[in-house]
């Protein structure tokens, strides 16, 4: 699978890519919500483990509204990694069009088992 990572935090991004290129997954990184929406449009990605704390005028809300906007991009599975960990958080990325939450610090494993769940999907539809 491709994987798009968008985390502004570079130990961060780096540990995640790490993690889930690992797993045998395509990944690529990227620092801010403008790269990633950019990215995700223009190429083809199974997935996006996006952070909701991005610096610039695109915070992961608004990269989860601008993809669902987007023809190509509408059914991207988008999994949030953050460390606002609340019920409001949590409904107001649903809300923008996030498929997933994971509050960091995540479980590596339960991450990685949804991204592969995600592959079985993706292989039967």
């Amino acid at each position: 699978m491709r994987i798009l990572v968008c985390d502004d935090q570079d130990a961060i991004r780096s540990m995640i890519e790490t993690l889930v290129a690992a797993s045998g997954h395509q990944v690529t990184g990227v620092a801010s919500g403008a790269q990633a929406v950019e990215r995700a449009v223009t190429e083809r990605f199974d997935v996006l483990l996006l952070d909701l704390l991005l610096p610039g005028a695109l915070d992961g809300f608004e990269v989860c509204r601008r993809l669902r906007a987007e023809e190509s991009t509408r059914s991207l599975p988008i999994l949030v990694l953050s460390a606002l960990d609340d019920a409001e958080t949590r409904q107001t990325a649903m809300e923008a069009g996030a498929s997933g939450f994971h509050a960091k610090p995540f479980n590596p494993v339960h991450l990685l088992r949804e991204i592969d769940g995600l592959a079985d999907v993706g292989q039967h539809s």
